[in-house]
């Protein structure tokens, strides 16, 4: 799954989507774009579709992630460390990270009731691009695309 604020950049599979961010996430590996950009499209057309879900779906992920690297970088596998899941897992609280950037771009944050309804995918992206080692630009075309502001 592309997002069509992503298209430009991901479409092709150049940059790491979303989805396969949210992956790596999961599964604690730093992947470098450098180290992206080594891998065949076949490899990287894997990771998009791969599911990453379960407890043994992630074990696989992540052997198929370390299969690759190995395969096509010349560095080592590195772990991602302070991964925070609380901020796009939980349903219950619009994160800071998100509101404070709501109110950079001077647009509306998500409600409680919009942040709720988010599925974890999308959470993830809100936070991932609200986050200050990101850039912001791609934050209100995906709350325009999530449904969550009015598109003009």
């Amino acid at each position: 799954m592309i997002f069509d604020f992503e298209r430009d950049f991901a479409a092709s599979l150049r940059c790491i989507p979303m989805i396969v961010r949210q992956k790596l996430d999961l599964v604690k590996i730093k992947l470098t774009l450098r180290q992206w950009s080594r891998f065949p499209a076949e490899a990287r057309e894997k990771l998009v579709a791969l599911p990453c879900a379960t407890p043994q779906e992630q074990q696989a992920y992540y052997a198929q992630v370390a299969k690759d690297i190995d395969a096509y970088c010349d560095d080592a596998l590195r772990p991602l460390e302070n991964v925070d899941y609380a901020a796009w897992e939980k349903p219950d609280a619009c994160p800071p990270d998100v509101l404070r950037q709501a109110r950079e771009d001077d647009v509306p944050p998500p409600t409680a009731a919009q942040w709720a309804g988010l599925p974890p995918l999308k959470r993830f992206v809100l936070v991932k691009l609200a986050s200050s080692k990101h850039e912001n630009m791609n934050f209100v075309p995906a709350l325009k695309e999530f449904g969550l502001l009015p598109s003009t």
